[in-house]
């Protein structure tokens, strides 16, 4: 059976036991600082888990899923993954074990027909009710029901005793079993033995007790189920292999790989699966907005790219490969992500760049090798070494290998200890991240007694509502006066909370003379949240009041909120539909947005583009919203950010036939009423990723006025008229360089006269001439010029020259070249001294400059220079 005939029969069967089938959420995590990436299918329903009513109590997905902490046990082991999808069926204090169970059973034996004979399950050792339901309903024999411990029958495992807190129960296991061919071939082998025979294929999770410090378990009023089966592994099962990679998610990508090899590396199936499991990881964390870099999650994704190509490196594959594998997962996850397809090549071509980085990495490693170890503290230091290996390894993917051959070839010592230390901390740091930290359910702030806030303010400026609740330092209030800081909530508002890009709506709050300033509208699920402060008076819950938006605010935020998406209709029209939303701000006195795209702007482009938008405005197109479906909405091209978890009913914004988007924000009637476009800035911010900054209406006319103003200056001190500035700025620049040509001879002069004098001053150090001056009036050139003079006339001597360049401090150093033969260093003793001037330097053993913000202390330089001289053995 294909998977994604396997994926619709899953949920096709929920489906008609009356669950609600929920799209899988985005990898990033939404409202949930406890996880970098989403690990299991339950993560994007822990408020219902938590008992919030969401109009639906039964719930089945297939979730794209990203763990990394058993990173470098994929492609070893038959069914370890970074990327996976997991299907589940959820129960929010609806049904319980009886069900959940006897439908596991169902689809498995009945739907799938899987042979009964094949399943074992497992149960909690003291969950004797999901034992006899097993036993005697579904009729398991009981001598295939095993009863495991709290390790591996309890969610959280270990909880009883480990924590964390919260909801968590017993759960029940479902194996099956690939034969005794398979694994240690012990007639007692059963899905306890960890030599591979069994295969647990669904995991039910019965969540009836809550626990509290202490390890205390109380039994929850409302009992929850979670299940959570790998399509992966059940997709292994149904086409008959024995490994996940054998599969039809994964065959495709393996045999492009395969194909590409030297026949002598064809049989490295470690590597290759390895490979193909980490492309899925890395294409569909930038399908959700996850870009490769430094930080955080980005720098989850680059060292997945990096691992990757190593492997491939270990392959035979030497130059990027990765990205030429993206449209072979494309086709192959076509059924459940059609959008895939449409953004392959911007997604290809952000690996691809990341590639070549990594690859001019290695092409470049001995001279990166050589500067970081280039200080001789690393001969005696292992320890040092082994920090300094392991960052290489860590920030950089620096292969161990490739470092650790470089160092024995110099002579440096490293400690292996040191080494395998570091690297199982970042092992363990790795698996924190993919699995969730503190208490798996935090009701904090969660304003879960909280009813849904009626938003009246897409028509309504101004709304008669009733304070539902005061929060005053965290903590509910039931009164605040005058001079407190605190958050209100409203039955209904006309305040737009911060959502989608753009900033949530500042006002007042008033009751006759009482008046509440909001500063700031927020909103935690669909509970919306007032900040501010009391201006006069006093308020408590079950006032009634009027809360009134500043209404030229709200235009000003309209206004560039409306533009965003003209401006996203004018880049896809100038420079492709491959331009999408990868980001944006909202403002009231600014708009910002982030879009892919691989090249420069062109100031050409970015002039047709400003021109673009401002035709649409001129045009005065009316804006259109209707509310559907967001299978409908998609299903009309309407565009959506990615990585945004939209709703079932959608808001869709439309501009005649130029834009098409989906959107909750607020914005004007008409286009013309923008007014005045204006690009203030354009900019990359990451590897093809893009950046417009622009202003509209008052503050684009604000520009444009100062801009006039600032012409009309030059042009009164320059004596001609505005058209004329440009010709006669280039008279007179042509004027200055000759005027400094001129100056810079006679500069050179000067130099050449002082040069003896300039040595004569040499103080003997160490018995090295150490000679030192500040020149008035110099720049780097005449620096380097006089330098060299210098070195022509002198031997057994290290200068530093100097200067204060418009209060910037320049700095040169240089060692004749019979003491550079002797090992004396002016890269080396540059570096020692420029933090004194505030910057950094560097260079070659015989020359070397720096730059630095405090031209103050370059006779401090000075004396640091002649210490270290001083101090040479």
């Amino acid at each position: 059976m294909r998977t994604d005939i396997l994926r619709e029969s899953f949920l096709s069967f929920f489906k008609s036991k009356k669950h609600k089938i929920i799209e899988s959420d985005s990898l990033v995590p939404r409202d949930d600082p406890t996880i970098l990436f989403t690990p299991a299918g339950m993560n994007q329903f822990k408020k219902q888990f938590l008992g919030q009513v969401s109009g639906f109590t039964r719930a089945a997905t297939s979730q794209r899923c990203l763990r990394t902490d058993d990173l470098d046990k994929v492609g070893k082991t038959t069914g370890h993954h970074t990327f996976f999808e997991m299907l589940g069926n959820f129960s929010f204090g609806d049904y319980f074990k009886k069900e959940a169970i006897g439908w596991a059973w169902e689809f498995l034996s009945e739907e799938l027909k899987i042979d009964k004979d094949k399943l074992w399950v497992s149960v909690y050792k003291d969950d004797e009710e999901a034992f006899l339901i097993w036993k005697d309903m579904v009729k398991v024999p009981s001598k295939k029901i095993i009863k495991l411990g709290d390790k591996e029958n309890f969610w959280p495992s270990e909880a009883k005793q480990k924590g964390p807190n919260g909801p968590c129960g017993p759960c029940s296991e479902i194996f099956f079993d690939l034969g005794r061919d398979i694994g240690c071939a012990s007639p007692n082998c059963g899905p306890s033995c960890s030599c591979g025979r069994f295969i647990e294929v669904w995991n039910l999770v019965f969540t009836q007790f809550n626990r509290k410090e202490n390890g205390l378990l109380e039994p929850l009023p409302k009992k929850n189920i979670d299940t959570g089966m790998g399509l992966e592994r059940l997709a292994a099962v149904m086409q008959g292999v024995k490994s996940n990679f054998e599969t039809d998610l994964f065959q495709p990508i393996i045999k492009e790989i395969a194909a590409s090899l030297k026949p002598q590396a064809s049989g490295q199936k470690e590597l290759i699966y390895a490979a193909a499991d980490h492309l899925r990881a890395i294409v569909f964390a930038i399908y959700d907005g996850v870009l490769p870099s430094n930080e955080a999650r980005g720098y989850v994704v680059r060292k997945i790219i990096r691992k990757s190509g190593l492997h491939l490196r270990a392959l035979g594959i030497t130059k990027p490969f990765l990205y030429k594998l993206v449209p072979v997962l494309a086709q192959i996850m076509q059924q459940p992500y059609p959008d895939l397809g449409k953004r392959r090549e911007n997604i290809s071509e952000i690996i691809l760049a990341e590639e070549k980085n990594f690859t001019s990495i290695l092409n470049s490693s001995n001279a990166i090798l050589k500067e970081k170890f280039s200080d001789q503290i690393f001969k005696s230091d292992s320890i040092g070494t082994a920090a300094v290996a392991f960052q290489l390894y860590d920030t950089h993917g620096m292969p161990l290998e490739i470092t650790m051959d470089w160092l024995e070839k110099q002579g440096i010592k490293i400690s292996s200890e040191e080494l395998n230390k570091q690297i199982e901390e970042q092992k363990m740091r790795s698996k924190s991240q993919s699995t969730m930290k503190g208490d798996v359910f935090s009701a904090k702030d969660l304003h879960l007694d909280m009813k849904e806030t009626k938003f009246l303010g897409y028509k309504d400026y101004e709304t008669k509502a009733k304070i539902l609740k005061i929060s005053k330092n965290n903590q509910e209030a039931k009164k605040i006066t005058k001079g407190d800081e605190a958050t209100i909530v409203l039955d209904k508002t006309s305040f737009y909370a911060e959502s989608g890009g753009q900033v949530g709506d500042i006002g007042e709050i008033t009751k006759g003379k009482n008046m509440f300033e909001v500063l700031d509208t927020r909103k935690n699920d669909k509970v919306i949240i007032h900040s501010g402060r009391v201006k006069s008076g006093s308020f408590k819950k079950s006032d009634f009041i009027l809360a009134k938006v500043d209404i030229e605010r709200r235009f000003d935020i309209a206004r560039n909120h409306t533009a965003t998406h003209l401006l996203q209709a004018a880049l896809r029209k100038i420079l492709g539909p491959h331009v999408r939303q990868q980001g944006s701000l909202v403002a009231a006195d600014r708009l910002r947005f982030d879009f892919t795209h691989f090249k420069n702007i062109g100031q050409d482009e970015l002039n047709r583009v400003q021109e673009t938008v401002n035709k649409y405005i001129l045009d005065n197109h009316p804006l259109s919203v209707k509310e559907m479906t967001i299978s409908r909405a998609r299903k009309t091209g309407a565009l959506a950010f990615f990585g945004e978890k939209y709703e079932d009913k959608v808001r869709v914004i439309s501009v005649s036939d130029i834009s098409q988007e989906l959107c909750g924000g607020t914005h004007l009637e008409y286009t013309g009423e923008i007014g005045i476009f204006r690009i203030t800035q354009e900019s990359s911010i990451a590897s093809g990723i893009r950046r417009i900054e622009a202003v509209t209406g008052k503050g684009a006319y604000r520009i444009i006025k100062n801009e006039e103003n600032t012409l009309r200056q030059v042009a009164k001190l320059l004596n001609v008229t505005a058209e004329r500035i440009p010709q006669e700025l280039e008279k007179k620049i042509s004027r200055v360089k000759e005027l400094e040509k001129q100056l810079n001879l006679k500069r050179m002069d000067i130099a050449k006269s002082s040069v003896e004098a300039i040595i004569e001053r040499a103080e003997v150090i160490n018995n090295i001439k150490v000679i030192t001056e500040l020149m008035e009036s110099a720049d780097m050139n005449l620096l380097r010029k006089t330098m060299d003079l210098i070195k022509e006339r002198t031997t057994n001597s290290v200068i530093a020259l100097a200067t204060n360049q418009d209060g910037r401090a320049l700095l040169v150093m240089g060692v004749t070249e019979d003491l550079a033969q002797k090992g004396l260093d002016a890269s080396k003793l540059i570096r020692d001294v420029a933090s004194i001037i505030g910057g950094s330097g560097g260079g070659r053993k015989d020359f070397a400059q720096a730059g630095g913000t405090r031209p103050q202390d370059l006779n401090k330089a000075f004396a640091e220079f002649k210490k270290i001289i001083g101090q040479l053995i």
